[in-house]
């Protein structure tokens, strides 16, 4: 049986809490911090490539997503986003994230995506090349369309180093600023849940700022 969307405007749901009071200094040092997830992410994004390539078979034969694959995939995008969201595509919370794959409803960065019932065949050969293609230089932008010497900047990382430096010397996160780095991270996921074959929705090229999806209008055809 058919269940609608949930009421956001996406089948990838991502949200954000920004925690009060931040530490000043902390954000200078979460690089040495993360790296024991760095190197675990690292791993998890070979896993996450090999899993979207049997689940490319699995939907071209069956239109099915198969549920563990899925599973494994969505985690690793909601351990991505946690770390993400810690360190420096964010700063918005200094809660070390969870070692988990799972959920983690307490943590204030999550997300989730909606498992399709079916997705379409015929899709499935060009959506994560050709149908992304604007999406992907949007993205170059975002995350590395800035370079200092050998280091790439993109734009959501330079924005939250601005943070950074709001917090170190005014012990505040700019609210419009949070808005902004939020809603950039939340079209950068949109477009990965997209590329990994999660979804048949196209992404809206929509700047949907803040914490808390957006509300829309529910949508049928997919369900748990």
């Amino acid at each position: 049986m058919d269940t609608p969307y949930a009421p956001h405007s996406s089948p990838v749901a991502l949200t954000a809490e920004l925690d009060a009071p931040l530490s000043r200094w902390l954000w200078l040092v979460k690089w040495l911090l993360v790296i024991p997830h760095w190197i675990v992410l690292f791993f998890l994004w070979i896993g996450f490539f090999v899993a979207t390539v049997i689940a490319f078979f699995a939907i071209l034969f069956t239109e099915r997503y198969p549920r563990a694959l899925f599973d494994f995939n969505l985690g690793v995008l909601r351990w991505a986003w946690r770390v993400s969201y810690y360190s420096y595509s964010a700063l918005g919370t200094d809660r070390y994230p969870p070692f988990s794959l799972g959920a983690e409803p307490g943590y204030p960065a999550r997300l989730d995506v909606d498992r399709p019932e079916r997705l379409s065949r015929g899709l499935v050969l060009v959506k994560w090349w050709l149908l992304a293609i604007p999406h992907y230089l949007v993205l170059a932008f975002f995350t590395g369309g800035m370079r200092a010497g050998l280091w790439s900047i993109g734009l959501i990382s330079l924005l939250a180093l601005f943070a950074g430096v709001a917090v170190l010397f005014t012990g505040r996160y700019p609210r419009d600023l949070f808005v902004l780095v939020v809603g950039l991270n939340r079209w950068m996921f949109r477009v990965v849940a997209y590329a990994g074959l999660m979804t048949d929705v196209y992404p809206p090229f929509r700047l949907d700022q803040g914490g808390a999806e957006p509300p829309s209008k529910s949508l049928s055809g997919y369900g748990s």
